[in-house]
């Protein structure tokens, strides 16, 4: 069918949105939604209902006086459900909220102080999203319309600008100017590796085969990781533009969006963009009217963290079982089903409008001369405010920490800079940054230089109370588990370090179990097939690296310093204030307590178990745990 005039379609929802009053936006991404956001908007609709005022779901020809809307992630994840009454912000909002927000907010203009966002650092209330620090100290590009537009309304998001980018590239650009575009802006790949992307392409493009693909990788699996996600269920368009370009300048007709099952949202609303792009004509046939097909296709993956390597995901589009396989060829040369491929992760090709929209130079100049433009951070762990981030590339961990998500905290949640511990950056296949590295810059080459990698994006922040030899653990026992098994390095390696570090933690580690641990992440590194292989032992060396001082805590003195690990715990009786009452003596499994009736108890260290029976049975706060 012939493409809609996407000019109109902008001029005539511009026109229906000006007989709104009023707007209510109400955070549909998954954060949100486990919160109660849902709730919160039937609320809206049966209370307004009941008032008899006048709502509009959706914006027509028609509407009239208030629009009620659900809106993508909008990053502020620790402070949701979150609503917006025109300019007004509100934070942990619950239906039983709703009548009030209707009656002096929607209806008389009134501020509701106590659903304001309290900001700790000055003690002062956030009216308007401009006021609260987390999003005034970001640089919103690729997020900017994830909290603004309805992701569902594929008219909303042209008349912001949308697909006005990928008309442009089939009907006034050469593939040959796509590409030099892409390269001159510095686009890297936000997906882990960072290869350029305008080179990407031009690989792909300069390929003789007439039959050639798209894909993007929406297998997101990295331990605390969103950003992928709630791109795609905010502003699912972006993606499905970016698809569209790339598929331009390398000649491709048909491509493949690769999401992994456990994001039920981020697929129906993918699913829900290409069925409302086809219906006004922009996927599908003559694009534009330049002649040119291009149909976009979605696959569901059984949520295999291999698969975000681009061969394992090739192979498990093609039907196959997810695995590596040995590059070159490449798949710029030879990828799925053994023709050209462009793989690019959801948050490159989302960038793609947005870089030709700005323009290559202006793009280029934001970040870093090797690291241009913003990157996304989902920012997670012992941090004031979890959520989501955008910020120039080269932002160091220490702005992004303390500036954006409001500090570290303790373990009582109270924020607490002198807490800050460490940060994994870049999930299993990352690295460990710590005190030392608080003023590194979040970019390609700095990263690199400290020993880790900016990865997909996640950032677990750490406090002092965390045991990183259990962290390392917990990566690494993650990575075993994903591991496809295709090559012996990985699959033997990874566990047999897990039994190692399991040794450590559970205190039967020696000197030697750490030269061997070491010794055999390296060799690690080096041998096995995949990156995913290849970067397994990050966790292990980085905190091997930083804090060799608390491995030797556990495999010579046999103590966790941050009193985690529980069979390294030693479990005291305060004599001062115990009170003699036997209680922790008869919930000892072991009859490791001794003590008369009316005199200090004891704890027996060669028979305790640990179990945490007497610390739990004591009602005067007698037995603790010594690291």
């Amino acid at each position: 069918m012939a493409t809609k005039d996407i000019v109109k379609i902008a001029a005539d929802f511009n026109k229906a949105y000006q007989n709104i009053t009023k707007r209510i936006v109400i955070c549909g991404g998954t954060g949100c939604i486990a919160g109660g956001s849902l709730k919160v908007y039937e609320a809206f609709q049966k209370e307004m209902a009941a008032r008899n005022i006048t709502c509009s779901l959706k914006i027509s020809e028609g509407c009239r006086e208030n629009y009620l809307s659900l809106s993508g992630c909008r990053g502020f994840c620790a402070q949701g459900p979150l609503v917006s009454v025109g300019d007004v912000f509100y934070t942990k909002v619950k239906p039983e909220d709703v009548a009030e927000i209707i009656e002096k907010t929607l209806l008389k203009g009134e501020v509701i102080d106590r659903l304001l966002y309290h900001n700790p650092a000055n003690n002062q209330k956030a009216k308007t999203v401009n006021d609260i620090p987390f999003y005034a100290k970001q640089q919103r590009i690729l997020l900017a319309d994830c909290g603004r537009i309805n992701p569902e309304d594929i008219n909303e998001y042209i008349a912001h600008g949308g697909y006005a980018q990928a008309k442009r590239a089939y009907t006034e650009m050469t593939p040959e100017q796509i590409c030099k575009e892409m390269t001159q802006s510095g686009l890297r790949g936000r997906g882990g590796a960072g290869f350029p992307t305008g080179k990407k392409w031009e690989f792909a493009r300069i390929e003789p085969e007439g039959k050639k693909y798209v894909i993007c990788n929406a297998d997101e699996g990295d331990p605390g990781a969103f950003m992928d996600r709630s791109v795609m269920e905010g502003n699912p368009n972006a993606v499905l533009e970016g698809m569209m370009i790339a598929a331009r300048a390398i000649g491709a007709d048909e491509g493949y969006v690769y999401v992994r099952m456990e994001y039920p949202l981020a697929i129906e609303r993918i699913r829900k963009a290409i069925a409302q792009a086809e219906e006004i004509g922009i996927l599908g046939e003559n694009i534009f009217g330049s002649g040119l097909n291009f149909k976009i296709h979605v696959m569901e993956g059984a949520g295999a963290f291999v698969c975000g390597e681009e061969t394992a995901l090739i192979a498990s589009v093609e039907g196959k079982r997810g695995m590596p396989k040995v590059k070159p060829p490449f798949p710029a040369h030879s990828g799925l089903f053994g023709k050209p491929t462009v793989i690019n992760n959801v948050e490159t090709l989302a960038t793609v409008a947005k870089v030709f929209e700005m323009g290559a130079d202006k793009f280029s100049k934001i970040g870093t001369a090797g690291s241009a433009g913003t990157k996304t951070f989902a920012v997670t762990g012992h941090i004031a405010n979890t959520g989501l981030v955008e910020v120039p590339m080269g932002t160091t961990l220490r702005q992004v920490i303390n500036d954006v998500a409001g500090g570290t905290t303790d373990s009582d949640g109270t924020v607490s800079p002198d807490s800050f511990k460490a940060a994994q950056i870049g999930g299993p296949s990352g690295g460990c940054l710590t005190r030392d590295h608080l003023d590194v810059g979040l970019d390609y080459e700095s990263l690199k230089a400290a020993g880790a990698m900016v990865g997909s994006g996640g950032l677990v922040v750490m406090n002092n109370k965390t045991c990183m030899v259990n962290v390392a653990r917990f990566f690494l026992e993650f990575t075993k588990r994903e591991s496809c098994g295709k090559c012996v390095p990985c699959r033997e390696g990874t566990d047999q370090m897990l039994s190692m570090l399991t040794d450590i933690v559970e205190g039967r580690g020696t000197l030697e179990t750490l030269d061997k641990l070491e010794e055999l992440a390296k060799a690690i590194q080096k041998s096995s097939l995949c990156a995913l292989g290849k970067t397994a032992p990050n966790p292990v060396l980085s905190t091997l690296k930083h804090f060799r001082d608390e491995y030797l805590a556990h495999v010579v003195e046999k103590r966790c310093p941050a009193g985690v690990c529980r069979a390294l715990a030693r479990y005291e009786i305060d004599p001062a204030k115990c009170k003699g009452c036997g209680m922790c003596k008869r919930a000892c499994p072991v009859q490791a307590i001794s003590g008369a009736v009316g005199k200090p108890h004891q704890i027996d260290p060669k028979k305790c178990i640990k179990c945490g029976g007497c610390k739990a049975t004591c009602k005067f706060g007698a037995v603790s745990v010594k690291a």
